[in-house]
């Protein structure tokens, strides 16, 4: 079975029309964060959200416009020095952050709430990363008690690639903040494409992050499938119709994605119907096969 879609709205060009577009074709979430379109997007978010409550979101905490880090410093979450910085795992920062998230995106819960790009905050210091991590844990785990959470996880665009954390690592420290098993640590999210093939090979040999969240029933979430949308255009028909004869290039991508084993869901920011419809025909497909993800693998890695 195939992965399911979700709107991602990083370089989203109509958040609202797409998001209700989104829901009219059965989507059943949307992905978002407090920096994206220049800091609007959860108030362009909000009333689509309202429309269709049944709509999940995911949203994060990490990245901040300068707007918002002098927000969060006139709040007392941050200081000036860490505002700077335009990231931040503090905890103040965290906590003020989900509130933040909660009030823009008119919802009292928040279905999911990402670190995005722990690795960010401590590069090269992998034990001051996990202190971090283990504390912004914490503060979720006290959203989820307070129900204003109902799961977390992070969102990486290197950090598990580079093994900055592993799953193992973020599953220990998420039982730590918690204060034992029962933590609401529920999903990953990180980049599955053509391009960053690291995740399908290793998926295939049965190692890396994807068939260990799998193992611990963590939802994840591929961004960037069409590699901010460069890929269609570096795909020829050729390798188009080896992956499956007569999809689209773009289609070859998401397929591909959509059928990698441990993927729960494929993010795309599509703005047109055509767009979403096309990716939407994509992933009712049957799998691609391990076997037929071998030989793509093996002849994008071929010189």
């Amino acid at each position: 079975m195939t992965a399911q879609l979700a709107l991602g709205t990083y370089r989203c060009r109509a958040i609202p029309e797409a998001a209700a577009r989104a829901a009219a074709f059965g989507a059943q979430w949307i992905d978002t964060a407090p920096n994206y379109a220049t800091g609007r997007a959860h108030i362009l978010l909000a009333s689509a959200l309202a429309a269709h409550p049944s709509l999940r979101v995911s949203t994060k905490a990490g990245y901040f416009t300068a707007a918002t880090g002098t927000e969060a410093v006139n709040a007392g979450a941050l200081t000036e020095d860490q505002a700077q910085g335009g990231h931040s795992l503090a905890p103040d920062y965290v906590r003020w952050q989900i509130d933040r998230n909660r009030e823009q995106l008119g919802r009292d819960r928040l279905d999911l709430v990402l670190l995005h790009n722990p690795e960010h905050a401590h590069p090269g210091d992998r034990p001051a990363l996990h202190h971090a991590i283990r504390d912004a844990f914490g503060v979720l785990e006290e959203a989820a008690a307070a129900g204003h959470v109902t799961g977390y996880g992070i969102a990486t665009w290197a950090g598990l690639e580079e093994e900055a954390f592993t799953v193992g690592d973020l599953l220990a420290l998420a039982a730590e903040a918690a204060g034992g098993t029962e933590h609401h640590l529920v999903a990953v999210q990180l980049p599955v494409s053509l391009v960053m093939m690291t995740p399908i090979t290793q998926a295939l040999r049965g190692q890396g992050p994807l068939p260990a969240a799998a193992d611990a029933g963590l939802r994840v979430m591929a961004s960037a499938p069409l590699h901010g949308g460069e890929l269609p255009g570096m795909v020829d028909q050729e390798l188009a119709d080896l992956i499956r004869p007569g999809l689209t290039p773009a289609q070859a991508c998401i397929l591909t994605v959509a059928s990698c084993p441990g993927v729960t869901d494929v993010l795309i920011a599509a703005s047109s119907a055509p767009h979403w419809m096309e990716a939407a025909d994509t992933v009712a497909q049957p799998s691609m096969t391990a076997a037929q993800l071998w030989e793509i693998t093996g002849v994008l890695a071929s010189p």
